[in-house]
């Protein structure tokens, strides 16, 4: 390692990125006793906290509360629905990421870790260059150092964000005023909470998608119920459709694209561009030093360590699913791996949960029916349907389903997807079943409270094994 460089601090590991993956991974370092930097040149919290998961999530309580005073009658109350001041609802929105932003700030300190803010650089395998604004370059040595810079939303050729017309997910949160109408290209989950989140502000939305279904990345029945569900709602929705040119103004974008019945066109007061993230890995110096990318995500292992031995990747600049809960997870398992804790096991990604918070709710794990029959599993699958729930109809949300998928064979919990109210929150009673291995019979012999919305969990898996009482 050079020597040249006075301005150097050493420490046992060196994190690079603040977010859900790279904040975790310091505190649980410094639980095991390592002495820990973590470098961010922005927000404690990262994306995810600042302008992703969190501010988002109040955004759509705001719409979720806005939409049950317009439905108030149905429960016998007489509410006048008022005004939406969106200038409010964006402020509560950001008074909530700065609160938990402050939060991460104090874990720092609590954990005794140093932070350093500024942008980092690889020098040499174990040698970080932070650049900071307002002082010189300092440098950082660790064994060990784990990149966790996120990612950034993908833009589309010839449909650059500006900011005004044109919106990334950061524009989409922070409006000034409601757009009348509004285009979302792109149909995944940040896709589909935007789409539902202006919607239910009244806002007339049109979403475009390339592929054959919106949230392609779900079971088949749950997409079809979820398109089914906006559309009645007054989402116009193409999918199978390509965008073929936008023409942008100061006040709004003319947008042509072709769908399965021909070319189509609409004006659009804005437009959000929702189609994916691309890894932060540019100026890291990354493949200077050897690590290897796959089309722009870092290739890791198991136990989230490059190709470089002794430099690791954690997160969305790695391989899909990119959620902020996975990331946490190979936090701690890398940080582990590095401190040599024993009983380490590595993330099974059938095992993590995906959730889309629009209205309805959408929450999966593991494989969709159409996986499993792909690699020839004999199955034995389950539904049911909301409005036969007591809770739903109590609660006055009794669209949709909870659908289960089992190995016929073995009993084996494979899958759960679920739509309709909160069930964000349900899907984890599947998470754990299938990490402790529970299988058909155990859970048909569980008991689910009554009236609660779980119990559409219980029965689905009853109708699995031919034994539904209330389907």
């Amino acid at each position: 390692m050079n020597s040249e460089h006075s301005d150097r601090q050493s420490f046992d590991l060196a994190v690079v990125g603040a977010g859900p993956g790279g904040y975790v991974a310091a505190i649980r370092a410094a639980q095991l006793g390592l002495n820990i930097v973590i470098i961010e040149k922005q927000h404690m919290g990262g994306v995810c906290l600042n302008w992703g998961c969190i501010p988002t999530k109040s955004l759509l309580k705001s719409a979720e509360l806005y939409q049950a005073i317009l439905k108030s009658k149905d429960y016998g109350l007489e509410v006048s629905p008022g005004e939406v001041d969106i200038t409010k609802v964006v402020k509560r929105s950001r008074e909530v990421a700065e609160r938990l932003s402050r939060g991460i700030d104090y874990l720092m300190d609590k954990n005794r870790i140093t932070v350093v803010r500024g942008k980092a650089h690889l020098k040499e395998r174990n040698l970080l260059e932070i650049s900071r604004p307002d002082e010189g370059a300092l440098y950082v040595s660790a064994p060990h150092i784990i990149f966790a810079t996120g990612a950034s939303p993908r833009s589309l050729p010839g449909i650059e964000s500006d900011g005004k017309v044109i919106w990334t997910a950061k524009e989409a949160m922070t409006p000034d005023s409601l757009p009348k109408s509004l285009l979302v290209i792109g149909s995944g989950a940040i896709g589909i909470e935007f789409a539902s989140f202006y919607q239910s502000f009244g806002s007339e939305v049109t979403v475009i998608e390339k592929l054959d279904r919106i949230l392609p990345m779900e079971d088949r029945d749950v997409s079809a119920a979820a398109q089914k569900s906006f559309e009645r709602r007054g989402m116009k929705i193409f999918t199978s459709s390509v965008i073929d040119g936008v023409q942008v103004d100061d006040a709004r974008a003319e947008v042509h694209w072709r769908s399965p019945v021909g070319v189509e066109q609409g004006v659009f007061d804005r437009v959000i561009v929702a189609t994916g993230v691309k890894a932060n890995t540019e100026g890291l110096g990354l493949e200077a030093q050897g690590v290897a990318l796959d089309r722009g995500q870092v290739v890791v292992n198991q136990w989230c360590e490059t190709s470089v031995p002794g430099i690791y990747a954690i997160g969305d600049m790695t391989a899909p699913p990119w959620l902020a809960h996975k990331a946490s997870h190979e936090a701690v398992l890398c940080v582990d791996r590095i401190a040599g804790e024993k009983n380490i096991e590595p993330l099974d990604v059938h095992g993590i949960p995906a959730c889309t918070y629009s209205s309805p709710q959408i929450a999966s794990v593991g494989m969709t029916e159409e996986q499993a029959r792909q690699e020839g599993i004999h199955l034995r699958v389950g539904r049911f349907d909301l409005n036969a729930s007591g809770k739903a109809q109590a609660i006055g949300h009794a669209e949709g389903f909870v659908k289960t998928i089992f190995d016929a064979d073995t009993g084996e919990l494979l899958g759960a997807h679920m739509i309709g109210p909160e069930v964000t929150e349900l899907i984890q009673g599947y998470v754990i079943a299938r990490k402790l291995e529970t299988t058909e019979d155990e859970l048909s012999r569980t008991v689910f409270a009554h009236p609660t919305m779980s119990e559409a969990m219980h029965e689905s898996v009853l109708d699995a094994i031919g034994q539904g009482i209330h389907s």
